[in-house]
C-alpha cells in the first residue's frame, strides 16, 4: 500500500493537474469542439465548469464549518479576461483557501454520509481528482490522451472507493467481493452491500476483479474508458453493475 499525498503534495498536485487541463486547449483554435467523455460539453464549457467548481470549493473551505454549501462570491468587477485566465485565477484561488486553512480544518462537503472527512484536506484529495479527470477530457478531446501520473491515480482510487462509492445508493445486487488490482503494485478489494469495509492488499477472495494501470482504473471507475480497457475476471456483469452503480452525475 503507498503512502497518500501529504497536504502539500495535494496542492501541488492541484496545481499540475490544473495546469495540464489548461495547457491542452491552450493552442486549440476551436474551444467549441466537442469532449467525447463529457458528450453534452464544449472544451470551453469544460473549462467554465473546472472554473466554477474550484471557486465553490474555495468558498467552502473558506468559509468553515457549515449545515449548508456556502454561497459563491460573484467574480471580481474586472475578473481576468479570456477562458483560461479566468480558470488560472480560480486555481489560484482555491489553493489560497486551502493553505490559508490548513489541511484539518472542518469545512461543508456533500460527502458528509461517507465517513470520509469534511475537512480542507479532504477537498485538496478530492480536487486533484477533479481536475486530473477533467483533464483527460480535455486531453481526449484534442486528440492527446494522456495517462493521468500514477501517484493520482492511485490515490485517486482510494478516494473514489471512499467517497463515490461511500455515497452512492444502497447496493441493489446479491453480495459481492470485487479486487481492483493496479499494475504498480497496490489492490484493493470492495465488499458490497457494504462499502465501507474495503481493504488493501488481500486479494485472494474476489468474485471478480479488475487489473490495469492505476490510471486505467480510474479512469474506468470514472466512466472515461471502457471495461473492455481492463483485463477482467469474473462475472463481467458484476464488473458492469459495479462501474454503474455510484451517480456519477
Amino acid at each position: 500500500m503507498t503512502q497518500p499525498p501529504s497536504f502539500e503534495e495535494l496542492l501541488s498536485l492541484v496545481q499540475d493537474r490544473s495546469d495540464a487541463l489548461r495547457s491542452s486547449i491552450a493552442g486549440v483554435p476551436d474551444q467549441a469542439v466537442r469532449v467525447p467523455s463529457c458528450p453534452d460539453w464544449s472544451l470551453r464549457d469544460l473549462v467554465e465548469h473546472v472554473t466554477e467548481v474550484q471557486r465553490f470549493w474555495a468558498a467552502a473551505v473558506a468559509a468553515g464549518p457549515s449545515e449548508k454549501p456556502p454561497t459563491v462570491a460573484p467574480a471580481d468587477d474586472a475578473p481576468p479576461a479570456g477562458l483560461l485566465a479566468r480558470s488560472a485565477a480560480a486555481t489560484e484561488e482555491l489553493l489560497t483557501a486551502l493553505r490559508t486553512a490548513g489541511p484539518a480544518a472542518g469545512c461543508w462537503a456533500w460527502w458528509g454520509d461517507s465517513g470520509v472527512p469534511m475537512t480542507s484536506g479532504a477537498v485538496a484529495r478530492h480536487q486533484v481528482q477533479e481536475a486530473a479527470v477533467h483533464a483527460f477530457d480535455a486531453q481526449l478531446a484534442t486528440g492527446a490522451p494522456q495517462p493521468v501520473p500514477a501517484v493520482v491515480a492511485l490515490d485517486g482510487i482510494a478516494e473514489f472507493i471512499g467517497v463515490s462509492h461511500g455515497t452512492a445508493r444502497p447496493w441493489p445486487h446479491e453480495p459481492v467481493r470485487i479486487g481492483l488490482h493496479s499494475a504498480e503494485g497496490p489492490s484493493w478489494l470492495i465488499d458490497l452491500p457494504h462499502p465501507d469495509s474495503h481493504h488493501v492488499g488481500d486479494h485472494h477472495r474476489a468474485d471478480a476483479g479488475l487489473h490495469g494501470s492505476a490510471s486505467s482504473l480510474l479512469l474506468t471507475l470514472h466512466g472515461r474508458l471502457p471495461l473492455d480497457n481492463l483485463r477482467s475476471e469474473g462475472d463481467r456483469t458484476t464488473l458492469e453493475n459495479l462501474l454503474a452503480w455510484p451517480d456519477l452525475g
